[in-house]
């Protein structure tokens, strides 16, 4: 697979630093991250970085890491034998993290930077080091419609970028009429993705099971890709419909191969989140499975603010371009929708190197 390609590029890290980053997004909350860089001799003599994204949602674990540093990972490595290093040291070493799946984004914001050091240590980039093309990028953007819900912004993104689609958070308060806004607003068509987050538990962004929403949702946009529904006693007779069942796609539950054979049904879509995973490894063995199955894959975010925005638009142009990638450049999360937006589909660099845009 792929990642046999690049697990023993050599890597070598004389340095290591991170830089804490926030922002308002327009989703009203305020985002913090880390950005890591990896610091060691490029080809040229010239010393070379690499730099990943923690994306851990919790404010405090970020200033925490701010205080007490990583664990020491200067050393000689290959990429392999880094993130076995990753497996065996506390990455939080002030204390366990609220989820553990925030180890897994920590994790991935260090494999990430060494994949981008380790790359231009060698002078090449991922599609090359993988054998692939890379190739523009389709995007949707994702947004909420506020409490109560409103078209206001989808109005106003889409006099921006007359073509711009959309992934849509569904809640409750979606009526007929708020629904029958949307399409108005921006067309049936225009909504490729409906996440209706039933997977998270625990967090700002659940929403209950609610049959009546649903329906209402499939119906209205017969296109979309329904991500993450909650199969309850009352929602299940939904999906043994296998023209609905072949719209479902899952996000929240797959960290890896195993959550991927463990769904309910083989699946027709997956949404691919790199931090989710945490290693290099699990990632391109998902994908590389997904691919031999003709499991249609995108690409999806979490608020980044740094260059691990950019790491989604890469592996979505070399592994799945042509999909509903919910990777809009981060102009799109900001407050107050701005001028010049960006258009898809994202062309890739003209000279790639490493593993970044």
């Amino acid at each position: 697979m792929d990642y046999d390609r690049i697990a023993d590029l050599s890597l070598s890290i004389d340095d290591v630093s991170s830089e804490r980053l926030e922002r308002e997004t327009s989703s009203e909350f305020t985002r913090v991250t880390t950005e890591f860089a990896l610091s060691g001799p490029g080809p040229d003599g010239e010393p070379a970085v690499g730099r990943g994204e923690d994306v851990t949602y919790e404010t405090a674990d970020h200033d925490a890491l701010a205080e007490s540093g990583l664990p020491d990972l200067t050393g000689e490595y290959t990429i392999d034998s880094f993130s076995a290093r990753l497996e065996s040291v506390d990455l939080f070493p002030s204390g366990a993290p609220d989820r553990s799946v925030f180890r897994n984004y920590r994790r991935w914001g260090l494999e990430s930077a060494a994949l981008d050091l380790a790359l231009r240590q060698a002078g090449t980039d991922l599609a090359s080091a993988v054998d692939r093309s890379l190739d523009p990028v389709r995007f949707v953007t994702s947004t909420r419609l506020g409490e109560p819900p409103t078209t206001d912004r989808l109005e106003t993104l889409r006099e921006q970028v007359p073509t711009l689609e959309f992934k849509l958070d569904p809640i409750p308060a979606w009526d007929d009429d708020v629904v029958a806004a949307i399409g108005e607003a921006v067309g049936t068509d225009a909504v490729r993705i409906l996440d209706l987050k039933g997977q998270y538990e625990g967090t700002d962004v659940d929403v209950p099971a609610d049959p009546d929403l649903y329906r209402r949702v499939f119906d209205a946009f017969p296109d979309a890709v329904i991500e993450d529904p909650a199969l309850t006693a009352e929602t299940e007779p939904l999906f043994e419909d296998p023209a609905v069942r072949s719209r479902v796609s899952w996000d929240a539950p797959i960290h890896g191969l195993e959550d991927v054979e463990e769904l309910p049904w083989e699946p027709d879509w997956l949404n691919i989140k790199p931090s989710r995973f945490g290693s290099i490894e699990s990632l391109l063995e998902t994908i590389r499975f997904c691919e031999d199955r003709d499991i249609r894959l995108y690409g999806g975010g979490q608020f980044e603010l740094g260059v691990g925005r950019g790491h989604l638009q890469l592996l979505a142009s070399v592994y799945y371009p042509d999909s509903p990638n919910d990777v809009a450049p981060g102009a799109y999360n900001d407050p107050e929708v701005g001028d010049g937006l960006p258009t898809s589909p994202l062309e890739p660099p003209a000279e790639p190197i490493g593993f970044r845009r």
